[in-house]
This record gives C-alpha cells, structure tokens and sequence, in this order.
C-alpha cells in the first residue's frame, strides 16, 4: 500500500463555520475528480454534504443521501487552494487533505469549548480520521483548523473577555488534538474577522467605550501578537444574505481561498498576519499609522467595497466625537487629520455602517486593501476576484 501523509484542516465555529444558508456552488464530484481524489472528509471518504449536530444523524443522513442542508463551506476553497498548491510541487501523490466542519450555529465560544457537546464530536471527528489513516499505514497530522466565530458575543456581549476565550480554546484544542494524534507541531488557528457590530441595537459608531469592537479587536490582536495564530481576512468585504449575518456561497467560497493561501503560507514557514496596523504615532494633530503590507501597495478602494467616510477610519476622543478631518496616504502609510490633537482618542477602522446591515455595502467596512489581487485571483462562476487582503477591522487607543 502506497504510503501517505493526511493533512487534516477542518473549520470550527457558529453557524458560518456550518456555511449556514450559503447556497452550495461547490460540485462534489469535481472536487473529487479536479484534485485527483486529494481532498477527503473526516471519514477519509469523498462523502461530503452530510453534516449535523451528531454522529447518527450524519450517518442517517449519508445512507438516505440526503443533502438539503449541504451549504457551501469557507473549507471547499480552502481545500482547492491548497490542492493546487501540492499538485504545483508534485506532493499530490504522497498528501491528502482532510477537511469537514464542526461547532454549532448560534453559540458563543464559552459554549463551544472543551467539554461542550459540539467540540466533543469535533475531537471524536479528529480521532477518527486519524485512526481510518492510521489502519491504512499513513500518517495523520493536524497543521491547522480554521476559526469562524464572534457573531453571538459581538451581538449579545456574551464573552466577557474574547480575547482571553478564544487563546484559551486555540490551547485547549491544540493539546487536545496533540494527545490524539501524538504530532510534535502545534496545531494553528488560521482566523478570520467577524465584523458585524451594526447587529447590535446598542451599536453607536461613536461611542468612546464601543463594546461591539471587543471581539474582532481580539482577534486581531492574536493575530498580530500569537504566533499560533494567523490570518485568513475580514468578512466586511463580502455579500451576506439579507446583508445580516450569512455569507453567500461565492464569499465563503472567496473567505476560503485567502484561508488556503494562509495554509501554504505555514506550510512554508512564512508570516500570515494579513493586513494589520503595526505602529500607531502621533505628530501634531495628526495620527501616521503604518502596517503590516503583504502585497504592496496599499490601495483605497471605493469599487469592491461601497465608499465610507473617511474610507472606513475615524479618531473618536473621550467624550464621544468624531475629531477625524481627512485621510491621507503616502507610500503606503495612512495620515488621519485630525480637529486637535488626538492623543487619548481611539483611531479606528471600519467601526461604521447602517443598524441592522452587514457587508460591503452598507454594513461595517472600510476601502483599505493591498494589490495581491494584481497576481492572485479565484474564478468563480465564470467570473473572476481578486483575492486582495482587506485590512482587519481595528479599535486602538493612541497616546
């Protein structure tokens, strides 16, 4: 028997990491035939489309070949991406990739970590596959998983430290994982960003003590700060269904290509921060923030994502005001002109948009990008995106 190595990716999260009412736009067969049988759910089988919330069911499911709720999910194109990618170095031969999603819709992440009902069957999904790769005589390693969660704590403020939570979980699950399949390297969170403040009915784009941008500054800051965590994007720059809470198929198909490239990225020892503020500095009245750039150079676009004031950014001082005048690039740095001088105000960026929106259009956004997009796009339904790095959502205090 030909001996193999599994690479094992799967997604954890809420009702995104479930692609929950994305219209499925993946072909199960072409994904099996294209990669050349490659890429394979926890089962080590090319079975996809049977998920729910137990075992049984699943199995129900697949006997009665029974799809209704087969949505598309981020790790398709995950899975497409990083395919190419080993076929390009001629390791599709000797790689699998494993990949299927796990969590529960609804949930916020206290209820989503170890001992809860959906991370037991996520790790029990973890252990069979291992055991399936190891009765074949190949060896099974878990490089990564793909974090999709932060609706439900941004929307009803039900973590009271996200950032705490979510490194909690990263470790949890890392030695959990760890202890299955006996693997030496750690096990990385490739994150995305939930940027869905407006959902909240408190939401107030000028509020000084803005709660509804704990969550997705959380999650940059681990990005920025943890190097077991890396970057796949933002979701601002994506349709949602209704502009509320889902991403369609073609954006979580897009959301899960920038998750692939993060993959290879790791796999080639490289940095994944995406497009993050580095340094913050104040001269005058105005703020120069620089960042971390991974395609030069900086774009603002106003066509991909609806023009906001100010291109997405504001300075809001203690008593709640807007003291942001213009916005100013040069050679890829930012300078925000201010009324006064804004040490002790919160620069932001994309804290923004309509109640009740969500997405590029109306929601919380901003029209910051870099140009990766120029040598890197993703053809999906016979139309082709540009697969830019959007920057992260942030809310940080400068003095």
């Amino acid at each position: 028997m030909e001996k193999r190595t599994v690479l094992a990716i799967p997604v954890y999260g809420q009702s995104l990491a479930l692609g929950e009412e994305a219209i499925r736009i993946t072909d199960f067969d072409s994904l099996s035939v294209t990669y050349r049988h490659t890429i394979l759910t926890e089962n080590l089988d090319e079975k996809f489309g049977y998920l729910s919330d137990t075992h049984i069911k699943q199995w129900i499911k697949s006997v009665l070949n029974d799809r209704r709720r087969a949505f598309e999910l981020s790790i398709y194109g995950m899975s497409e991406v990083l395919a190419s990618y080993l076929n390009s170095k001629g390791s599709a031969d000797s790689l699998l990739i494993c990949t299927f999603p796990g969590g529960q819709g609804g949930t916020g992440i206290e209820d989503l970590g170890r001992g809860s009902k959906p991370y037991k069957k996520f790790l029990e999904e973890i252990e069979k596959a291992y055991r399936k790769a190891r009765d074949k005589g190949w060896k099974f390693e878990v490089p990564a998983f793909c974090w999709m969660q932060g609706e439900d704590d941004i929307v009803w403020s039900k973590s009271r430290n996200y950032k705490k939570d979510l490194k909690k979980f990263q470790t949890d699950l890392n030695n959990d994982i760890k202890a299955i399949t006996k693997q030496q390297k750690d096990v990385i969170c490739v994150t995305y960003q939930t940027n869905c403040l407006t959902l909240s009915e408190e939401f107030d784009e000028n509020n000084f003590l803005s709660r509804e941008t704990v969550v997705p500054q959380g999650q940059i800051e681990l990005i920025r700060d943890d190097p077991m965590f890396m970057a796949s994007g933002p979701t601002y720059p994506y349709s949602f269904i209704a502009e509320r809470v889902h991403m369609d198929g073609i954006s979580q198909k897009r959301l899960g290509y920038l998750a692939g490239l993060s993959i290879i990225r790791l796999l080639e020892s490289k940095p994944g921060k995406g497009l993050i503020p580095e340094q913050f500095s104040i001269h005058g009245d105005t703020v120069i923030v620089k960042f971390n750039i991974p395609v030069p150079p900086l774009v603002l676009d106003t066509t991909a994502v609806k023009k906001a004031v100010n291109y997405g950014f504001s300075v809001i001082d203690s008593t709640n005001n807007n003291i942001l005048t213009k916005v100013i690039m040069e050679k890829n740095i930012l300078k925000l002109l201010c009324k006064r001088a804004p040490s002790g105000a919160k620069v932001r960026y994309a804290v923004n948009g309509i109640k009740g929106k969500n997405g590029y259009q109306y929601g919380p956004r901003g029209n910051l990008r870099d140009s990766q997009g120029s040598c890197l796009t993703a053809d999906i339904l016979n139309k082709s995106y540009p697969l830019d790095n959007w920057c992260f959502q942030f809310d940080t205090l400068v003095n």
